[in-house]
Formats: structure tokens, sequence, C-alpha cells
């Protein structure tokens, strides 16, 4: 049997991922993240989430686009290492800000928008994480796997616009995360549009018994 094209590639994206999550901790227990290590560790880990969950979407419009077959290799490894970041952001905020407060944590996702967002988010997230195996895309079907995972593009949105509400002033960043995900949006509706009108002109093309 052939081996894989690229075998080192999922290791490398895979070193790529958690080099920074490495660095973060050692930084921590060395104490040389700044005067509010917390804040620097909730930022850090929230961006590595979305980069990693837009990079996971990014990898279907690069092969529609520019036919490259290889991201599709490490689209969930990427959604799970942005699952995995969104993961310690949130245990971030709960375990080392708010200490395990539990009323103090529910009253600020109720009545903090950007915090409910956040939340809201990485809820979704959890289901597709799940799901992420080969054995539940057997179990579910295809096609109620590949709608479930469609709610990727509504935590990424939901993400986007918590960073949004939590800079507040500076909007660049952010900003340019929503404009790539919705350029990425917008080929995944036209390449459906596009196999949608192949599959209705198909029959009608082909020759008649």
């Amino acid at each position: 049997m052939a081996s894989p094209p690229h075998p080192w590639l999922k290791p490398a994206v895979l070193v790529g991922g958690i080099s920074p999550l490495a660095l973060l901790a050692l930084q921590f227990a060395q104490g040389t993240l700044g005067a509010n290590p917390i804040e620097r560790t909730l930022n850090q880990t929230g961006m590595l989430a979305l980069i990693l969950l837009v990079a996971s979407l990014a990898c279907t419009p690069l092969k529609v686009v520019a036919g490259w077959t290889w991201p599709i290799r490490v689209r969930k490894l990427l959604g799970l290492l942005g699952f995995t970041y969104a993961s310690l952001h949130f245990l971030t905020y709960t375990v080392l800000d708010q200490g395990l407060a539990l009323g103090v944590i529910l009253e600020d996702i109720a009545k903090r928008p950007f915090i409910t967002l956040g939340f809201l988010a990485l809820v979704l997230l959890v289901p597709l994480a799940v799901t992420s195996t080969n054995r539940m895309v057997r179990r579910m079907g295809f096609p109620a796997w590949q709608r479930l995972h469609r709610l990727a593009y509504v935590a990424a949105s939901l993400g986007v616009v918590h960073f949004v509400w939590r800079v507040k002033k500076d909007l660049t960043e952010p900003l340019v995360y929503g404009g790539v995900l919705a350029l990425l949006f917008v080929i995944r509706v036209v390449e459906a549009v596009r196999k949608r009108r192949a599959r209705a002109v198909s029959p009608a093309s082909a020759p008649s018994a």
C-alpha cells in the first residue's frame, strides 16, 4: 500500500498548534507574562482559538479555489486545536480569573454580551468536537454530520463578534478575521450553488433510453 503524501503534514501542524501553548505555559510558570498574566493568557488563547477555527474553515475553500487537497487532511486537526484553545480560554476565565465563583460566572454569562457570545461559541463547538471522529461520521451519516458541522461558521462568527466587543477600540484585527470568514462563506455558498445547478442540469442533458 502506498504511503499517504506528505506524511509529515499532520505532525507538523500538531507541533505548530501546541507550540504557542507550551510557550505560554512556560512564560506563565516563569512569571514573564507581564503585569497581568491572566489577561494576557486570555487574549492569547482566545486569539489562537479564532485563528485555528478560521484556518479549519479555510481548508475546503482552498480546495475549491486552488485545487489543493492537502488542507482537507488537516482540517479536523485544526478544528480540534481551535476547540482546545477555546476551552483553555474559557477555563482561564472561570478558574484563574474568577476562581470558580459560579454565581459570578453565571451572572457574567447572562449580563455581559461579549461573554454570552463567547460562551455560546464554545457550546456550539462541543458537539463538533465530539462528532469529529470517522466513527461518528458513519454513525450519523455524512449528510447529517455535514449539516451539524456547518455550525462551525456560526461559532466562528460569534467568536469574531466576541472579539470585537472585547477590544472595543481598535477593531482592525477582529474585522480582518471577520472579512476572511465572510470571504470563506461566500466561496462555500458559490460552490454549493454551482453543484446544485450541475445536478439539476445533469439529468436533462443525459441521453434518453
